[in-house]
């Protein structure tokens, strides 16, 4: 009895006498030319040619020219084509941010066109990228961006990190300097900031160990590089015993396996996202009797130095 597919017929194997030789002819690549002509009336063309010739542009640097394509391009996308539209616009802002033009930047990622929750995400981080590109950012504004960020995502390890390194780069320069946030607002207050930059670490630390169940090779070997990270800035911050228990008990209050699991946030719709004011989901929840506990000496701030 024979099993199908046990058996091969031998000319498989044999050589072939009588196969013609096949020369190969030169193959040349086409090439897509940079600047294709606009003799249509098709409005798809006439997007996909502006959406060609603006990424194109922003590979090759040269970022006035890649807004104005895509300035073309999105006249002609069409309105219930939301992911072409966001993409432009997003390109937009990144061209508007390189040229320095930080106000229409901050025009084309008005939240409001968020349309879902990964593309939310989208336009905070390119908030903060905006941000990093200003000559004139004094980290307060990517303190609140980042803020919305891990109020959405509350979850990702990395969101409370570059929280806490920018609460700690915003409270380092005011140090040097010898002076404080321009708003004078509480909220940005020294002793606000330390306590801020405390909880982040602190919360960075608690997810990175729960995700460690979990990973293997690069990704666990990244967590425990970022682990370590996390003990370094808070031997900087000497937040102490006391400050360090009560800031943990309240940064791992929302940690817990079921809540984890369950995540709400889909990536596809905004409606069961609430975005709770960052210090209504963690900061008032400290006890009153514990207020005390979480303001920094004069001594710990003193040594806070700029990542």
């Amino acid at each position: 009895m024979e099993i199908f597919g046990s058996t091969f017929d031998d000319s498989v194997f044999s050589e072939s006498r009588d196969r013609a030789s096949v020369s190969v002819s030169s193959y040349s690549p086409k090439l897509c030319e940079s600047e294709v002509t606009l003799d249509t009336d098709d409005s798809l063309e006439k997007q996909k040619v502006y959406k060609f010739r603006g990424d194109l542009a922003v590979r090759r640097g040269d970022y006035q020219k890649a807004l104005d394509a895509y300035s073309s391009c999105l006249q002609w996308i069409a309105d219930n084509n939301l992911t072409i539209r966001r993409d432009v616009l997003e390109g937009m802002a990144r061209c508007c941010t390189r040229l320095g033009q930080r106000e229409r930047a901050l025009h084309l990622t008005e939240l409001k066109e968020a349309s879902n929750t990964c593309h939310l995400t989208s336009l905070l981080l390119l908030k903060v990228c905006q941000n990093t590109h200003t000559h004139t950012h004094t980290h307060t504004s990517s303190v609140c961006v980042l803020q919305q960020l891990c109020s959405l995502l509350p979850f990702n390890p990395w969101h409370w990190l570059s929280l806490g390194q920018t609460c700690e780069q915003l409270l380092g320069r005011h140090r040097s300097a010898g002076t404080t946030p321009s708003t004078h607002t509480k909220e940005f207050s020294q002793d606000r900031i330390w306590l801020k930059a405390c909880a982040c670490f602190i919360r960075t630390r608690l997810l990175l160990r729960i995700l460690q169940q979990q990973q293997s090779s690069f990704v666990l070997r990244r967590s425990e590089s970022a682990l370590q990270l996390m003990e370094e800035a808070l031997r900087r911050l000497q937040p102490g015993e006391p400050r360090l228990q009560a800031l943990t008990e309240v940064m791992s209050e929302d940690l817990v396996p079921e809540k984890m699991r369950e995540d709400y946030q889909d990536g596809e719709s905004l409606s069961s996202v609430s975005l709770q004011s960052f210090r209504e989901r963690w900061w008032d929840k400290v006890p009153e009797d514990s207020a005390i506990l979480l303001t920094p000496s004069a001594d710990h701030c003193g040594t806070v130095k700029p990542l």
